[in-house]
């Protein structure tokens, strides 16, 4: 139904057939997504390349350390206070800064502190770096309630049959917290693909960047929607991904409840 209004519109308006030819033209949207034949891939596909390399990278990096800010911020030892506070304060920050502004401090601050090789490392890792610093607080708090979440009594049962809290956190709490939280954390997934196109801020060559480039070249937007159409071959699937788990885990629940 919205494609069809979208469609509509795009044929009533009276820009319509300017805008159909900047964004939708089939001459440049081929030249852009094939490329020089010469050359292999397209700079679109080679940037988009790049989207995904960062996102698996920063995605696992954020898997270990949302969880270990989890772990810290929930632990009840007086000896990991000022720790617990670091991680409040830490998902507090980075939740509420916008994840280009943490690009822009990460990827042209550090460079600039002179830090010895530190200051000395390529824009995609100072993009990684920001991605993982911005998602990690967002992760974290999905672990948290993940966590919390997880039945007082069976953690007072393994308890009473011996565990130690380490053992207890491994093997009877996060197992379930993690498999109860799978569906959000792959909501936090696809928004983290998506903001992969944010790294052309601090000049990579994306599919963001090289469709920019492309329409520079072109004077034509073309470029635009076909890396508009490769992230959708992305999300698209984890979103049908993170809708049938969430559907199951509806079902199990209501099974376990009837």
């Amino acid at each position: 139904m919205v494609l069809a209004v979208v469609a509509w519109v795009l044929w009533a308006a009276p820009g319509g057939k300017a805008v159909r030819e900047f964004f939708l033209s089939p001459t440049h949207a081929w030249r852009s997504f094939i490329g020089d034949p010469a050359e292999g891939l397209s700079a679109i596909w080679r940037g988009f390349l790049t989207n995904i390399w960062m996102f698996v990278v920063c995605e696992i990096l954020v898997l270990v350390f949302g969880l270990l800010i989890a772990v810290v911020r929930l632990s009840s030892s007086p000896i990991l206070t000022p720790l617990r506070l670091l991680s409040v304060v830490y998902t507090d920050f980075f939740r509420g800064i916008p994840i280009i502004l943490v690009l822009f401090i990460v990827g042209y601050g550090l460079p600039g502190m002179s830090l010895g090789w530190i200051s000395m490392q390529s824009p995609a890792v100072y993009a990684c770096i920001a991605l993982t610093l911005t998602y990690s607080a967002y992760v974290a708090e999905v672990y948290r309630a993940g966590i919390n979440a997880v039945p007082t009594n069976q953690v007072v049962a393994s308890r009473a049959l011996g565990l130690r809290q380490g053992a207890t956190l491994r093997y009877v709490v996060l197992p379930q917290a993690i498999r109860n939280v799978i569906p959000p954390l792959l909501n936090d997934f696809i928004s983290l693909q998506k903001d992969t196109a944010l790294v052309s801020t601090l000049g990579i060559v994306d599919a963001t960047q090289a469709a920019h480039i492309f329409s520079s070249q072109s004077f034509n937007f073309a470029g635009y929607t076909v890396a508009s159409l490769l992230f959708l071959l992305l999300t698209i699937p984890m979103t049908r991904l993170t809708d049938r788990l969430i559907a199951r885990d509806r079902s199990r629940r209501l099974a376990y409840l009837s």
